[in-house]
């Protein structure tokens, strides 16, 4: 019985991975519920810098921020938001081909590219492409911090500002439901006016409400229209990883499901194998006493 006795060991192995597999499930669908209550909680705040961005390019067409002018130079940046840890399907790999995809554009193009990862997936993979990596933040746990995101973020906005960048792109997994997250690279930098109007009007269309609004600036406007969008370029980010993390959690708990009912198809093909084994082992036997009683 030394095959049933292999066998027995993987049966026990398969169980083993089973009930690691459904712990995780678990932990990931506890996670998960929270995750999505911070993504969501963030999004009006995202969509109010959104709107008040918008009008206020829009009252000061006089002065134009660093971040809605147009840069000539030879070089793109890339926010790229993965996850710290693996068993999350095919999350990380999906938002990682888009990425080479733009990447190989820009190369297309005759253009460099900065990039600066948040999450150690994204960062291990772009180390290993050779990528410039100009600033990276990992371990960032269940709960974003803005404080954590602003420092290696703002090291490509400032490049931008100084006009070594002409574009900068985020790249992270926006969560649409629980069975669907769609990889995104969307261009953060520069800011256009155009697409915050229309984000404005689609945002006021869905509420029913229109206004418009006429600020008074203190002390000035140029240092509120500074510092409003170098915090709405924050928010975006934030909101990216808000998505991501909710991605993540919703991504684990689906791969870990399949694999607990995978283990659980392994291990019933592997018991059918032990017992016909069992069984041809018991006729064998029988079969050698009863010819061995009729030799008698």
């Amino acid at each position: 019985m030394a095959a049933g006795k292999e066998i027995r060991g993987k049966i026990k192995s398969v169980e083993n991975t089973k009930k690691i597999t459904k712990a995780m499930e678990m932990v990931a669908a506890s996670k998960m519920r929270k995750a999505q209550e911070r993504m969501r909680s963030a999004r009006p705040y995202a969509d109010k810098i959104r709107n008040i961005a918008a009008n206020l390019g829009q009252a000061n067409p006089e002065y134009t921020h660093a971040f809605m002018q147009t840069n000539e130079a030879k070089a793109v940046g890339f926010i790229v938001v993965t996850t710290d840890k693996g068993l999350c399907g095919g999350m990380n790999t999906n938002v990682l081909r888009a990425v080479t995809t733009k990447l190989r554009d820009a190369q297309t193009d005759g253009m460099s590219a900065q990039a600066v990862a948040i999450g150690n997936k994204g960062f291990g993979f772009l180390n290993r492409i050779g990528a410039k990596v100009v600033s990276h933040v990992t371990q960032l746990g269940d709960t974003p911090h803005l404080d954590k995101l602003i420092g290696p973020v703002k090291v490509l906005m400032d490049a931008y500002a100084r006009g070594e960048v002409s574009a900068v792109y985020l790249c992270y997994t926006r969560f649409i439901n629980t069975m669907k997250q769609e990889p995104m690279v969307e261009q953060l930098l520069p800011l256009s006016v155009d697409k915050m109007q229309a984000e404005t009007r689609a945002s006021e269309s869905a509420s029913g409400s229109k206004h418009g609004w006429d600020y008074i600036y203190e002390p000035d406007a140029q240092a509120v229209i500074d510092d409003l969008l170098v915090r709405y370029a924050e928010a975006l980010v934030y909101q990216a990883v808000a998505e991501n993390m909710a991605s993540e959690q919703s991504a684990r708990m689906v791969a870990m499901k399949a694999a607990t009912d995978n283990a659980g198809s392994v291990i019933g093909e592997l018991k059918l194998v032990y017992n016909k084994t069992r069984q041809a082992a018991i006729t064998k036997e029988l079969s050698e006493i009863v010819a061995g009683a009729a030799a008698v």
